[in-house]
């Protein structure tokens, strides 16, 4: 199972919640468990009321680093499967039941994925099936996530391996391909900062070609060069970018048009809304 896919999203009646997976097992983030049952539209709020009232559900929690809204981590109150249960337990809700059903089922997948690693991508695909994707755009998504797993690898095989540093390399590539940084290139998409939307899983099939080739080439060069330290690094990230960007011009002038697409997929309170390419 790759970085990408530990590092995710779990989905409970079409809501998000964001986990990881730690010390050998899952966490979850209490906010988002919060809004799930209560349906509250300030989960934060509610759980600091509800931690000021029962003090003992602080002990339950780990502070880990989850993906927020602005697409940057930060420390954030988890819990594992167990004390996920204790803290159903302090909420009154209707969904309680089901989701301590979705809980366990969640436990069990992931015990199966150890022992069958294709069960991690095939239940990637019918996530994105349910999203209404195309087979067509799915298969180049997941290729994305392996070729980007084999970069991250790379990147620590050169000593880098803090998340702030592959979002400096990552930019770097990003903007060497299509002149914008991911966070530059979600404002271009209009994707808000409030939502928990990732910049890939809103690209077209040939902004996914490309970012797949930049990221291919960089852990290429690297291979055969074994860069050392991040400027040798970045100057790496810039070239396999550069031929990304190169191709992605040359692509441009051949179609007479942009490829970089301001369409987003987003979910919407209409429904949803789908990529166009």
């Amino acid at each position: 199972m790759t970085k990408e896919n530990k590092n995710a999203l779990a989905i409970f009646e079409g809501k998000e919640i964001r986990k990881v997976w730690h010390n050998a097992e899952w966490f979850f983030s209490v906010v988002d468990i919060i809004e799930v049952l209560t349906e509250s539209p300030a989960p934060r709020q509610y759980w600091g009321v509800l931690k000021g009232r029962e003090i003992k559900l602080l002990t339950i929690c780990l502070q880990l680093k989850l993906e927020s809204s602005d697409g940057k981590k930060y420390l954030t109150d988890c819990v594992n499967t167990k004390n996920a249960f204790r803290l159903i337990q302090s909420i009154p809700s209707k969904k309680a039941e089901p989701f301590k059903m979705w809980l366990a089922q969640v436990g069990k997948e992931r015990l199966d994925e150890i022992e069958n690693p294709e069960l991690a991508q095939e239940r990637m695909r019918q996530l994105y099936e349910q999203k209404g994707y195309s087979q067509d755009w799915i298969d180049k998504r997941l290729r994305g996530i392996a070729i980007r797993q084999n970069l991250t690898d790379e990147w620590k095989e050169r000593d880098i391996s803090s998340q702030s540093d592959f979002a400096i390399l990552t930019a770097e590539i990003s903007k060497a391909t299509f002149g914008m940084t991911p966070g530059e290139y979600k404002k271009f998409k209009n994707i808000p900062g409030k939502l928990k939307a990732n910049l890939r899983d809103n690209m077209t099939d040939l902004e996914l070609i490309f970012t797949m080739l930049g990221e291919r080439v960089t852990t290429e060069i690297s291979q055969q060069e074994k860069p050392v330290g991040m400027p040798e690094n970045k100057k790496v990230a810039n070239r396999g970018g550069s031929v990304a960007g190169n191709a992605r011009k040359e692509t441009e002038k051949e179609l007479g048009k942009s490829i970089l697409s301001k369409n987003n997929y987003l979910k919407t309170a209409q429904g949803t809304k789908r990529l166009k390419k």
